[in-house]
Order: C-alpha cells, then structure tokens, then sequence
C-alpha cells in the first residue's frame, strides 16, 4: 500500500493490456498491465538449467598473468627507489635517477596492463606480456653474469621470464586467449 493513498492494483482489461488481439504474437502492454491469469512470480522447474557461465580461466593465464604482474611490479618499485633516491638521495647524477625512475615507473604499466588484460582472457594482452619476457631476458643475462646478491636476483628473474614466456607460447594459452592462427576462420 502506498502512502496516503489506496493500494494499487494491477490492470488486467484484455482489451487495455493486450493490445489489438490481431496478433497473438504481438501485444503491447499500457502502464501497470498485467495479462490476466498469470501470476508475477517466476515459476522455474527444478530441472531448469543454470544460466551459461563463461568458462573458468585456465590455471596457466592466472599464472602468466601473475608473473607479469609481479615483474610489473618490481620495475615499479624500483623506478619509486631510483626516483626518491634521485631527489633525496646524494646519486652522482639526479636528474639521470630521477629520470631513469620515471621511466622505469612508466614501463612497470606495460606489465601491469599486460597482467590486467590476461587476468580478463584478453587477446590483445599476449603482446605486451611477450614483449615484457624478451627484454627481461637479457637483463636476467646480465644479472646472473656480475657477482654478489645480483645473481640470485638473476636467477629469479630467468626462472620467472622463462616460465612466463614458456606460458605465454603454449597453444592451449593462444587458444584460451581466443587468438586464432593465421589463415584459419573462427568455424575452423
């Protein structure tokens, strides 16, 4: 019941609410019609199926994307590094820290979004993450050829990019991405 007013009922006129009856498969409805025996609440056998749920996303995506995310990552943290350090810090150069920490803050988006799009089975988002693992993998070189706590660092990143690259190529991820190959059509 409305407020200060008498409850409203819903019209059920066929002549009002089913339109011209010309069509049985055409009927317009005026304003609060409802058509006549039929009750609003949805009857729904127990034998209904489910609604279409998308497929749930490969294991090897969620993987890929996690690695590209925590590369991402880590050239973030140390683009903030090089850039605080540039302005609060006493480096020979600051302004070669603070730029090299704005451009390492800059390509940490390209993981991320790269991450981001692979986490939504994206195909565009295959590109950047593979671009992402070839240019780690000469850094990775260099790390694991100085000395000190950079090899391990290299280490980590090699077994990182690898895995993620060795993801990145398989069919089975090309083929959850939804990306065909060259010269076949979406039938095939």
């Amino acid at each position: 019941m409305l407020r200060g007013g008498p409850a409203v009922r819903p019209r059920t006129d066929p002549d009002i609410c089913s339109g011209t009856g010309s069509d049985p498969g055409f009927a317009f409805a005026a304003p609060g019609c409802q058509p006549a025996r039929v009750s609003t609440q949805q009857n729904t056998p127990a034998s209904s199926p489910s609604p279409r749920l998308e497929p749930a996303k490969p294991s090897r995506i969620t993987l890929v994307a996690g690695l590209t995310a925590l590369e991402g990552a880590a050239l973030a943290i140390g683009g903030i590094y090089m850039l605080v350090m540039g302005l609060l810090g006493h480096p020979e150069s600051p302004q070669q820290a603070e730029m090299g920490g704005l451009t390492l803050i800059a390509l940490a988006l390209i993981p991320l979004f790269a991450a981001r799009g692979l986490l939504r089975r994206r195909s565009w988002s295959r590109g950047p993450a593979l671009i992402t693992q070839i240019i780690a993998l000469p850094v990775a070189w260099t790390l694991l050829r100085s000395h000190g706590v950079l090899i391990p660092a290299g280490i980590v990143l090699a077994a990182v990019t690898l895995t993620a690259l060795y993801q990145l190529v398989r069919p089975t991820t090309v083929e959850a991405l939804g990306i065909r190959r060259p010269g076949t059509t979406p039938d095939n």
